[in-house]
């Protein structure tokens, strides 16, 4: 409309240019020339529109809606056409919802929802949906698809570790409901649960008597690998002094004999060597240090 408006001005000071050459002076002149100028850039302006950073443009002309998308930054366009922006930026949504358990428990369940725009999809989610895709299509999806996967797992799930693969199970189903509509979804963090007091105190306890038993069981395996040690140590033993009892002889014995009396004669410690004494005729010694 701006466009047609200003080019009409363009040709009324145009045609009152050429007429006042006649019978205008020349201030009259200089007006209109003046008037036609501004007109003209009015109209220049409106063959260009500038798409922000993180959007895309759809054209649509009368109706008819360009299956290519404008990018971010300057664009000639049809100044007839209307130019719809569209966020491809990472939008949060955040929902907080009632929702049921697989005990039939109802679950307070506060979510949000990180999502994205295809940009090759803006076109067609302007012509079936329109901008405001996020109440039609995002938001029933998002509260089904939560509501189908909690109600798979028990509460205890959502108060665990188990959340996280809760989430990724949002994330799956939503995807696939929303995918071919243009939209991606990135993460569906679980942010905060809220259980009925009495469940919440039941998990709590189970928790506690389960990480007890763990460590219980630890301490068994420790004993028992610790019982299984001294068992292996006093087997090596034996072994050991059943080798050495089994190399012993008694000529053996008799001979370390002889070999400790000769060198304990050439000691410079007085003594008393008494040879043939004793059992079996090894020496008998008495003496001080």
């Amino acid at each position: 409309m701006v466009f047609i408006i200003a080019l009409i001005a363009a040709a009324v000071a145009l045609i009152f240019f050429f007429g006042a050459k006649k019978r205008f002076a020349k201030s009259e002149q200089t007006l209109a020339l003046g008037g036609f100028g501004v007109a003209a850039l009015v109209a220049l302006i409106q063959l260009i529109t500038v798409v922000p950073a993180g959007y895309v443009g759809v054209v649509d002309f009368f109706g008819n809606v360009s299956d290519k998308t404008l990018p971010a930054g300057v664009n000639i366009v049809n100044p007839l056409a209307k130019v719809v922006k569209f966020s491809i930026k990472t939008q949060e949504m955040k929902e907080v919802m009632s929702v049921p358990s697989k005990e039939g428990l109802t679950v307070q369940l506060e979510i949000s929802l990180l999502f994205s725009l295809n940009p090759a999809k803006a076109g067609d989610i302007y012509k079936t949906v329109g901008d405001n895709y996020l109440d039609v299509i995002i938001v029933p999806q998002f509260r089904s698809a939560v509501r189908g996967v909690t109600s798979k797992y028990e509460a205890r799930a959502l108060y665990t570790s188990e959340r996280e693969v809760l989430a990724e199970e949002i994330k799956g189903n939503l995807s696939d409901l929303v995918a071919d509509r243009g939209v991606i979804i990135e993460r569906a963090p679980l942010r905060q649960i809220d259980l009925p007091s009495e469940l919440t105190r039941a998990i709590e306890e189970k928790l506690k008597a389960e990480q007890e038993s763990q460590k219980m069981q630890f301490v068994l395996e420790r004993e028992q690998q610790e019982a299984d040690r001294k068992r292996i140590e006093a087997q090596g033993i034996a072994d050991f002094q059943k080798i050495v009892s089994q190399g012993i002889s008694e000529q053996l014995l008799k001979w370390k004999g002889i070999e400790a009396t000769e060198k304990l004669a050439n000691s410079n410690n007085t003594k008393v060597v008494i040879v043939g004494a004793g059992k079996d005729g090894l020496p008998v010694i008495l003496g001080n240090n």
